[in-house]
């Protein structure tokens, strides 16, 4: 057995040869440079468009005009009318309360009586006027007087005094005539009740309020705009500039619902705190009385968004406000698919949009939204999703 001592130590050897030949002679492998790595993005395409600028505002929906009812006359309310309650439309000149009117019928058949009695006496005077200077005449032909007649020999204040009292009770017929028919309360408008504060058998006083309510005909908006979009408005004023068509936005009860109206007026004043003016949009038949009665109504103290129709602000790029960077750089997205910052020349920004006036050429194609950290002459790469420019919303041609 001594050699194995011997044979198995150079065989180890001669293997160990054998394998760092093998090892020596493989052929060196292949090596493929790695390529840089690319972002995913998504792009849109610039493209210039005619612009209409639109102002947004918000603001609560208001009655053009809110009246409290109060009773001119005291006594017992014997009637109200079925939609005197809360929320009931009434038109002009429906009944809303009657008050008891007997004691007023009363005093109007006595203020008649005093009208027949001042009458009569006024035409008594006038026969005793008269008799009185026939009786003159008669003196001064038998020529027993020379001296001219006297007012009171003529009876000329007794005659007065019975005009005078005429005037006086039809004075009073007229009061009279005038609180029974304020008895009877009329709607002075189409409208509907915001609260009711009376009911029948309730004694009121005179100056006793009875109800609130509004006018339905149109709804007005008390909409703010800070200084620097008056520019893009044409506001009405009194050169008899048109008013400006403004759509108001609502969500109620988890839907959309839009209503048409127009602005017609300013309030005139800078507010001092805000610095903002307000106009007034007004909505025809917000309740839609006279409309379409399916329709949601625009009801008052609604909390509307509204958007203002402006002035044309020529052909422009719109551009989403999150595809910029600080507000104003746009990152390119060239043909060898790197990327390139562009700052642009922004004529005016609103929530959503930027509308650029200069620094993009129809066609440019830009990341939608910038990537995190870029730098120019970074490799990107475009997803499917973002071949086409993105919806651009409230830009008018």
């Amino acid at each position: 057995m001594r050699w194995i001592k011997f044979v198995l130590p150079i065989g180890l050897v001669v293997g160990a040869i054998l394998v760092a030949w093998l090892v020596s002679a493989r052929p060196e492998a292949e090596r493929k440079p790695v390529p840089p790595p690319s972002l995913l993005v998504e792009v849109a395409t610039a493209h210039r468009q005619p612009v209409t600028f639109m102002v947004q505002s918000q603001g609560a929906v208001t009655p053009r005009t809110s009246t409290t009812l109060v009773s001119e006359v005291s006594g017992q309310i014997v009637e109200v009318s079925p939609a005197f309650v809360k929320g009931g439309f009434f038109g002009a000149g429906d009944v809303l309360v009657r008050i008891d009117p007997r004691n007023y019928q009363t005093a109007l058949k006595r203020a008649r009586s005093e009208v027949a009695k001042a009458k009569t006496k006024v035409a008594t005077e006038h026969a005793l006027a008269a008799y009185a200077y026939k009786d003159w005449q008669s003196l001064r032909s038998l020529d027993a007087t020379a001296v001219p007649a006297s007012d009171l020999a003529l009876r000329k204040p007794q005659l007065a005094e019975a005009v005078a009292g005429l005037e006086s009770a039809e004075a009073d017929l007229e009061k009279a005539t005038g609180d029974l028919n304020r008895t009877v309360i009329r709607a002075p408008y189409d409208g509907m009740v915001r609260d009711k504060r009376a009911d029948v058998g309730q004694f009121v006083n005179v100056g006793t309020a009875l109800a609130e309510t509004f006018a339905v005909d149109y709804a007005e908006v008390r909409l703010p705009l800070p200084q620097n979009e008056l520019q893009y408005l044409d506001l009405p004023n009194s050169q008899e500039r048109p008013p400006l068509p403004v759509t108001l936005h609502a969500n109620i009860g988890g839907m959309a619902h839009t209503w048409s109206g127009r602005v017609v007026r300013t309030e005139g004043v800078f507010d001092a705190e805000s610095r903002v003016l307000h106009v007034v949009a007004q909505v025809d038949d917000p309740y839609n009385m006279k409309g379409d009665a399916h329709a949601e109504p625009l009801r008052i103290g609604t909390f509307v968004t509204a958007a203002i129709k402006g002035r044309a602000g020529g052909n422009l790029f719109v551009i989403p406000r999150h595809s910029l960077q600080r507000g104003q750089t746009l990152w390119l997205v060239e043909e060898d698919m790197t990327i390139r910052p562009r700052n642009l020349t922004i004529l005016r920004s609103d929530e959503d949009f930027a509308y650029v006036a200069a620094g993009l050429e129809p066609g440019d194609r830009y990341t939608a939204t910038p990537p995190e950290q870029p730098l120019p002459g970074m490799l990107v790469r475009i997803s499917n999703a973002g071949n086409a420019s993105a919806a651009q919303p409230g830009v008018e041609g």
